[in-house]
């Protein structure tokens, strides 16, 4: 019954904002076509995001924001394309109301705004829930208001053939040099705690002292402090997103704090051992990555609150109870000393 309900219907999902934010909404195509194979699905994203969704199956159209709009341009964009649903994952005045002009009949966003009570788009809360969700899940919650029902909001990225000829020589160059291939992302969106660069330098070269990693800094802009490390390799500029995407696929592990570049290696099947905040704003139980297997490294119980400030954008883990390099060099050799 319901794949009569929405196969041949056109769908569009839309989100605006980060990396990471739009990796996890990866499994919202999948679902829906799954559910019903005849539907068409289409979605909207920033210019720079854009190759997060490049070579999915399950997408089949890719849109992208005009760097300048208003609803009356964006609803003309949108309107050519005589989408019947819309998902809009973040709320945004201007977005709904060129979704009511476009004339897209069913349309569904988080949150209840003064704009969407005016435009008589429907409303997925996320008061009413108490327990810590995944933040794909409830993205998800969207294409569960359309009475499509899975429990799968595992992120992917999809690469082409060209770039898993690429991976896989990679690959076998490095089970013939016998290193584990770990990759380190010493920056971040200022959007969660991080380890200071000094401590991000100490564990590039704790991990190349071992003499059992091959480690390569992931940033496309190199902090002062993690530069010219004996031993270590990095990125060759320029490089676009889709590169990168095909870099972090080549590794076999990638140490970061929550961003981005965590959200996209999980996505691509690859392990990640990422610093993370205890804050219920910032916890794995939310941000932490889907598609592969993570590992959490956390502050102690008693850190929040009295050496840390509970201030995540200038949180650093650094004092006692905190994070150090010692303490992710140790968690890394637990897993690659067995």
């Amino acid at each position: 019954m319901l794949k009569n309900k929405l196969d041949k219907k056109r769908i569009l999902i839309i989100r605006q904002d980060r990396i990471g934010d739009t990796v996890v909404t990866t499994g919202m195509p999948r679902e829906i076509k799954n559910n019903s194979p005849g539907s068409f699905i289409a979605v909207l994203v920033r210019e720079q995001t854009k190759p997060v969704y490049e070579n999915n199956p399950f997408v089949d159209q890719i849109l992208t924001l005009p760097k300048e709009y208003t609803s009356g341009t964006l609803a003309k964009l949108l309107k050519q394309y005589n989408f019947d649903v819309a998902l809009l994952l973040l709320p945004d005045k201007i977005i709904c109301y060129a979704l009511f002009r476009a004339g897209i009949k069913k349309r569904i966003m988080t949150g209840i705004r003064p704009y969407s009570i005016i435009t008589f788009t429907h409303s997925v809360s996320r008061n009413k829930y108490s327990e810590r969700r995944k933040e794909g899940d409830y993205c998800m919650d969207l294409v569960r208001y359309l009475g499509i029902q899975t429990e799968d909001f595992t992120a992917k990225i999809y690469l082409n053939n060209h770039e898993e000829k690429i991976v896989e020589s990679e690959k076998e160059k490095n089970k013939q040099d016998g290193r584990i291939f770990i990759g380190i992302h010493t920056t971040s969106g200022n959007s969660a705690p991080n380890l200071s660069h000094i401590e991000y330098r100490k564990l590039a070269e704790l991990l190349v002292e071992t003499k059992k990693f091959r480690v390569k800094i992931t940033d496309l802009q190199v902090p002062e402090p993690v530069k010219q490390i004996p031993g270590v390799e990095y990125v060759i500029l320029p490089e676009s997103l889709r590169e990168s995407i095909v870099n972090y696929a080549k590794l076999d592990v990638l140490v970061s704090n929550s961003t981005g570049p965590m959200h996209i290696t999980a996505a691509l099947g690859v392990k990640t051992v990422s610093v993370f905040c205890p804050l219920p704003a910032c916890e794995p139980a939310l941000w932490g990555p889907t598609g592969n297997d993570p590992l959490f490294i956390l502050p102690e119980e008693n850190f929040c609150g009295t050496v840390c400030s509970g201030d995540p954008k200038s949180c650093d883990f650094s004092g006692k109870g905190g994070i150090s390099a010692q303490k992710v060099f140790n968690k890394i050799m637990e897993i690659y000393s067995k």
